[in-house]
């Protein structure tokens, strides 16, 4: 991964995603505060900041698995209400990866992958299976159709799960600290599976602290404190020119 690449720039200037005026409580907790984004077809935004920030809350409201009760998330066209059909829409077209893979234990790597597809998208099975290696091939892991998730090493469970999320044909992807929970010498192999999705025009949000990733892939750098976005900026204005005295700091703790 060369920190120095150039991230294309996203084709269509439409927003894919759009918050508006959006706040979430857990109880008297104000965990997200007035967050406003605008999210192009195909961009790319990388969002860090330190535990407790709201950035994985934030992202886990895109797709109603946390509810925001104030504001608007409005998804292709869809706003997120109460509306169980809505939320269904959404998650259909809205993939999404965690920091622990969630695949299911007692099924093979294809039947975790064609399980979305067949259920969901009323795909016929073999149609599916054959999407399911499509994708296995694209995140360089088609050996391992047969075998179990335990059976896998760290790196190879989460290339699945993304190649899952792929197989439902996502117009945008979440990424919740997907390498958080890796062994450092297998954080690498999701990265360059993540570096090859943006290279092929997909929309990501992508929470981690994968700095390197950052420079190289994001078109826009946004960093939360406290349940609000206090910066956001291109990766070179906001690693060289940061302006918040929080992000200041945030940066020379995370970078050597």
């Amino acid at each position: 991964m060369n920190s120095q690449q150039t991230a294309a720039q996203p084709n269509d200037d439409s927003p894919i995603i759009i918050i508006e005026n959006m706040h979430k409580w857990y109880g008297q907790f104000h965990v997200l505060k007035d967050i406003n984004i605008a999210v192009s077809r195909g961009e790319r935004i990388v969002i860090c900041g330190s535990s407790g920030s709201g950035k994985s809350t934030l992202i886990r409201c895109i797709n109603r698995l946390e509810e925001h009760q104030r504001g608007r998330i409005v998804v292709d066209g869809i706003e997120l209400t109460n509306d169980l059909k809505n939320i269904e829409k959404i998650r259909a077209e809205v993939g999404m990866v965690f920091q622990h893979f969630n695949l299911f234990p007692h099924l093979t790597i294809l039947e975790n992958l064609t399980l979305g597809p067949i259920w969901v998208r009323k795909t016929p099975r073999r149609e599916a299976e054959e999407n399911a290696m499509y994708y296995l091939e694209k995140v360089r892991i088609a050996e391992q159709a047969r075998k179990f998730p335990g059976q896998l090493s760290g790196g190879q469970q989460q290339r699945v799960a993304i190649a899952r999320s792929l197989c439902m044909k996502p117009n945008v992807m979440l990424f919740d600290e997907p390498t958080s929970a890796l062994d450092p010498e297998m954080v690498k192999e999701v990265l360059e599976v993540m570096i090859s999705l943006a290279q092929d025009g997909m929309t990501m949000l992508v929470v981690s602290h994968e700095m390197g990733f950052a420079k190289s892939v994001a078109h826009r750098v946004m960093f939360m404190d406290g349940g609000e976005i206090l910066e956001q900026n291109t990766p070179e204005e906001f690693f060289n020119n940061p302006r918040h005295d929080r992000t200041k700091l945030f940066l020379s703790q995370i970078l050597d």
